[in-house]
């Protein structure tokens, strides 16, 4: 397969943006070889600048449920295009797309928007200190909560551990207030906060986590976690910017019915483009201002373009019939890449939560980020290569998510699990 034209580009963006990408990732230093510049993509296909055709699992990282360049939402783009951009003002349209999250999400009666959902998961969490006067913070290892500097804290070797940087950049302090436990473990969040009484504002978590792969929760995990924040007084935040309106229209949360006090939002509420929010239980937001004194703000919240690609794209997603064909397409594509494994004798755990999925090349079983960390990632490299070459393009990490959209067809299912099958028989 000819690049040259994606390698020659990534020679010249590495002289004007670090590493040639604007998020790190797309560098493809974890899978090895250049990353693709993409020129055009529609339904689920991507096309780079080589001219290179392929399958996409990457969807922009989970937004595009109902494919590239779905006629609605470029519709409702170009349309609100023309009467202007931005106005740093209210729009009727955000207080639609607010409706319709507030009509579809359990935990949410009031909304804020914001640019992404490291601004959800970062505003929530001073909204969340604000409303119970506490500063410390639970998240999970492995979780992924954006680029915000208290939550880049990484576990220590015990069961729960003060959090410490782990990323240059961020001072020790910062991430002083950051409790981390592992997924999955209940126990370990009772002890924590048992430890530090009366000390945690809330506890953030991915309720299916979607950065270290793909890794369900186990049955009555999340209703546990519910019942030990409610029995302390703290916040449980569930960080749906990637499960939000992707596994349910309701996100994780109605699919497990378990309902936190705060949720996150991003990705797909934007139709593609860039947008984040969160919201909650009246009382909580209503301590945010201008009601209240948790000061957020933001010149492009809600603004029309992707407010209207908001609206068009859950429109779409609430016609009846959709949640059904994206889980039959994913459990279609899940069972292949299974039986391809088996076939070949390769060690694999396949985790798949609706239309998210993930295998990884371990005997163990995948349920945390310690269990994550046993996979074979030089394989993974081997098999992501050998995928690209067949044009399928999956995530270029073993630990990120891939997605089934609404635009892959039947046989684009069966193309993939061809590809592996050719790939894992060379493996």
């Amino acid at each position: 397969m000819n690049n040259t034209k994606s390698l020659e580009a990534w020679q010249k963006s590495q002289q004007f943006i670090p590493g040639g990408v604007n998020s790190p990732v797309r560098n493809f230093r974890a899978v090895g070889g250049n990353p693709l510049f993409i020129q055009s993509g529609n339904g689920s296909k991507i096309v780079d600048i080589d001219g290179n055709e392929y399958i996409d699992y990457v969807a922009s990282w989970g937004p595009l449920i109902l494919g590239h360049a779905h006629p609605r939402v470029v519709d409702a783009i170009n349309g609100t295009t023309a009467n202007g951009t931005s106005f740093g003002a209210p729009t009727t349209l955000e207080t639609e797309l607010a409706e319709l999250i507030v009509n579809a999400v359990p935990s949410i009666e009031l909304v804020r928007m914001v640019n992404s959902g490291t601004e959800a998961t970062m505003s929530a969490i001073r909204a969340a200190r604000g409303y119970t006067g506490r500063d410390k913070v639970i998240k999970i290892a492995g979780c992924y909560h954006g680029h915000v500097d208290a939550l880049l804290a990484k576990a220590g070797s015990g069961v729960a551990t003060f959090g410490l940087p782990d990323c240059e950049g961020v001072p020790t302090d910062f991430t002083s207030h950051t409790l981390v436990v592992p997924f999955n473990d209940a126990d370990a969040v009772r002890r924590t906060i048992e430890a530090n009484d009366s000390q945690v504002a809330c506890l953030i978590i991915e309720p299916i986590a979607g950065n270290m792969g793909v890794i369900p929760p186990h049955d009555g995990y999340l209703a546990e976690l519910r019942e030990i924040t409610s029995e302390h007084g703290i916040l449980l935040i569930f960080d749906e910017v990637i499960t939000g309106f992707r596994v349910a229209y309701g996100g994780a949360q109605s699919r497990y019915d378990a309902i936190p006090d705060m949720t996150c939002l991003g990705k797909i509420i934007g139709g593609g483009m860039p947008v984040g929010a969160y919201g909650g239980k009246k009382d909580i937001m209503q301590s945010v201002a201008p009601i209240g004194d948790v000061y957020q703000a933001g010149t492009l919240s809600g603004n029309p373009l992707a407010m209207s690609a908001g609206i068009a794209a859950l429109k779409t997603l609430a016609e009846p019939g959709v949640y059904e064909q994206l889980e039959g397409r994913a459990q279609a594509l899940a069972e292949g890449l299974r039986d391809a494994t088996d076939r070949h004798g390769i060690d694999a755990c396949h985790n798949r939560v609706g239309s998210m999925l993930m295998f990884y090349f371990t005997n163990n079983a995948v349920t945390d980020y310690e269990t994550a960390q046993t996979s074979d990632i030089n394989r993974f490299g081997t098999y992501f290569s050998g995928l690209l070459e067949r044009g399928v393009y999956i995530a270029p990490s073993q630990f990120e998510a891939g997605f089934v959209s609404l635009s892959h067809s039947q046989s684009d299912i069966e193309r993939t699990v061809r590809a592996a099958d050719e790939v894992l028989s060379r493996i």
